[in-house]
């Protein structure tokens, strides 16, 4: 789907496709795609967010990996067979020709599945004049009323392991994107009535689209 000039695909679970000047990947899992990357962004060292099996369907000479720490060991086996992997933590900020990164806050705080400490992110990208934000795996966190200018935000609903229906709509009120998109659902946990559900509760205070 075409989105402010940008073509926005969710592909699977949480993974979501960006395609303008640059293609990137949000934690590529469970894919079939031929498309290269030349970016792809991983939120955390979890099975179905840091998939080496379906990095190695994406990856060219020239893409750049970006992630969060906890990746380290999984994505060993693809250097020198990529132009780069870089490793951030929330609120630092790296730039890959002319898109801008800032890793971002994701973390828990009423489950133990993504603690605080472990700096988990998801990511802030301006691509094109565009800012993205995909959450990663997180619940609402006080750190989203910083969020600024979001043009698309991808947000988890499917409860779990991340924010409900219900608290990803309180998260878009916080963050007030242009665009909201839901994801982490069909997979693992969480269906499309999730999304549904978000869409229905957020109302009109931006669009949403069920990709």
């Amino acid at each position: 789907m075409e989105i402010f000039g940008l073509e926005v695909e969710r592909l699977t679970h949480a993974c979501v496709r960006v395609r303008g000047s640059k293609t990137i990947y949000f934690d590529p899992y469970n894919i079939d795609t031929d498309v290269k990357a030349d970016i792809i962004l991983i939120t955390h060292e979890h099975y179905d967010h840091c998939s080496p099996e379906d990095i190695e369907k994406i990856i060219k000479e020239d893409t750049i990996i970006i992630a969060s720490h906890q990746c380290k060991e999984k994505l060993k086996q693809f250097e020198g067979r990529v132009k780069e992997i870089r490793f951030l933590k929330p609120f630092e900020k790296t730039n890959v020709d002319n898109v801008e990164i800032e890793g971002f806050p994701a973390y828990n705080v009423n489950k133990p599945f993504h603690p605080k400490e472990d700096e988990k992110l998801g990511y802030v990208v301006t691509l094109d004049g565009k800012r993205l934000y995909h959450a990663g795996d997180t619940d609402v966190i006080p750190e989203m009323n910083g969020l600024e200018n979001i043009d698309i935000a991808f947000l988890p609903v499917s409860g779990t392991y991340v924010m409900t229906a219900e608290e990803a709509v309180e998260a878009a009120k916080m963050i007030r994107p242009k665009v909201a998109i839901p994801i982490h659902y069909g997979a693992i946990v969480g269906t499309e009535k999730d999304a549904e559900k978000f869409k229905e509760f957020l109302g009109g205070s931006c669009e949403v689209y069920i990709l």
